[in-house]
């Protein structure tokens, strides 16, 4: 198993489990953006579509459903629950996310690896992932002061998806150039391999199947660059001890 994949697995169930607590024991959503939990239920949706057509392990069978069944239940009790919704943040929700599905979509439809159904809803779901954190992110901003179950919930959350994303992509690409280091007889051949596997990369990107993999890296940049700034507050109020604060 990948330990990047596992270690993001366990983070992003973390938030979720501290969102849900939250629901539970304040019978309260607030600070919490629907429509952020919307999209990231459209996100795992698409994404998760080979659930009902390839098995991989019971382990990947299981995050899945849990992510799916998650993240449609806290949309569910948002929406529904008679007292939950009563404390959503309708006036500080504003983000017009609905663009966010239009705008990804057409993407997927030009990136992809292979223009199926199913793939492109997979691109879909990687675009769509890294700015799903947008209309949560300006709710926050809004309301200035962030309580502290919301503020986990958010850190954890972006701490997952990056481990996944990002350290896993590292670890590809280091993996990658140590293969081929230790199959050369000589490092002078090395550095010539390694050359041309940047232009072979930089082939690929367009035609092969490190496409895939470079979408993924790239839409973790894209979400990591969206967290800084939240992970820079966080960190401050963390070292400070003090209330989290985002600037209005």
């Amino acid at each position: 198993m990948n330990i990047f994949r596992f270690l993001g697995d366990m983070t992003h169930l973390i938030s979720i489990l501290i969102l849900l607590l939250k629901i539970y024991a304040t019978k309260s959503c607030s600070g919490v953006s629907l429509k952020t939990q919307e999209l990231y239920a459209l996100v795992f949706l698409t994404r998760y579509l080979d659930l009902f057509t390839d098995f991989i392990s019971v382990y990947n069978t299981v995050m899945k459903l849990v992510f799916i069944a998650s993240s449609l239940a806290i949309v569910w009790c948002m929406r529904n629950h008679p007292l939950v919704r009563r404390s959503y943040d309708k006036q500080l929700d504003t983000f017009r996310h609905y663009f966010l599905p239009l705008a990804c979509f057409l993407l997927a439809l030009l990136l992809h690896e292979k223009f199926t159904f199913q793939e492109v809803l997979w691109a879909f779901s990687i675009y769509l992932e890294a700015v799903a954190i947008l209309p949560q992110l300006v709710l926050l901003q809004r309301s200035g002061n962030v309580d502290n179950l919301t503020g986990q919930y958010v850190f954890f959350l972006g701490t997952g998806l990056i481990i996944f994303w990002e350290m896993r992509c590292m670890y590809e690409v280091l993996a990658y150039f140590f293969l081929q280091f230790i199959e050369c007889p000589s490092f002078a051949r090395a550095r010539l391999i390694v050359l041309f596997y940047i232009f072979n990369w930089i082939y690929r990107y367009f035609t092969g199947p490190l496409f895939t993999r470079w979408i993924a890296c790239v839409s973790g940049l894209v979400q990591t660059a969206l967290y800084a700034d939240f992970f820079y507050y966080y960190f401050v109020s963390w070292k400070n001890n003090a209330k989290l604060q985002l600037p209005a």
